[in-house]
């Protein structure tokens, strides 16, 4: 009568070994001793390796400063913000520039404000570019962004990683240990099949 457990207890099997599959992603989090064998979970394990390759990939991949560059120097973008350097230079020269130098002020009338303003503004026009491509230049020397992702993910808590992964795919990792009990069960039913024919 018990040979007709054997799916029951293949599917258990079958379930159990991908449940504690998906727990030694990340426990134990320390190096047991089992005396023949040390046993870790994966990320704890290979976490620094993780994350020089995920440090590689951003920097290599995923972020570009060219990229950046292209963006931020397109004359489409710089024409975006030129009405609020018009408004900052217009107010610079209305207010701040008679109060820091009052004498100035009885020699400068609006044409002469809005032709200085004008030629401020079409400087500044040829200028951004080639202040921002500077800026970005100094900054991707400046910048280690693999290192700087390689330590992020290095000091990344297993338990939040583990907290992360279970908030996001709780399901589908719930699945994957159905899946190993499904298919544990057919591999017991179709055993069970053969010992009966045979």
């Amino acid at each position: 009568m018990s040979i007709y457990l054997i799916p029951f207890f293949t599917a258990f099997a079958g379930w159990f070994a991908n449940w504690i599959t998906i727990k030694l992603l990340f426990h134990p989090r320390e190096p047991k001793n089992l005396g023949f064998m040390t046993l870790q979970g994966i990320f704890p394990k290979r976490q620094r390796q993780l994350a020089e390759k995920l440090g590689k990939l951003v920097a290599e991949e995923l972020f570009s400063f060219d990229d950046i560059r292209q963006k931020l120097t397109d004359p489409e973008k710089i024409k975006n913000i030129i009405p609020l350097v018009e408004d900052h230079l217009e107010q610079f020269l209305r207010v701040k520039l008679p109060a820091a130098m009052p004498v100035l002020s009885m020699f400068i009338g609006d044409s002469t404000i809005k032709q200085v303003k004008d030629v401020l503004v079409k400087e500044l026009d040829t200028l951004f570019p080639i202040m921002i491509d500077q800026y970005l230049q100094n900054a991707q020397k400046e910048l280690d962004l693999e290192r700087m992702v390689t330590e992020k993910v290095a000091a990344l808590s297993s338990d939040k990683l583990e907290q992360v992964l279970q908030e996001t795919m709780s399901r589908e990792l719930r699945l994957v240990a159905v899946f190993g009990g499904v298919v544990g069960f057919i591999i017991g039913l179709v055993y069970l099949l053969l010992t009966l024919a045979f």
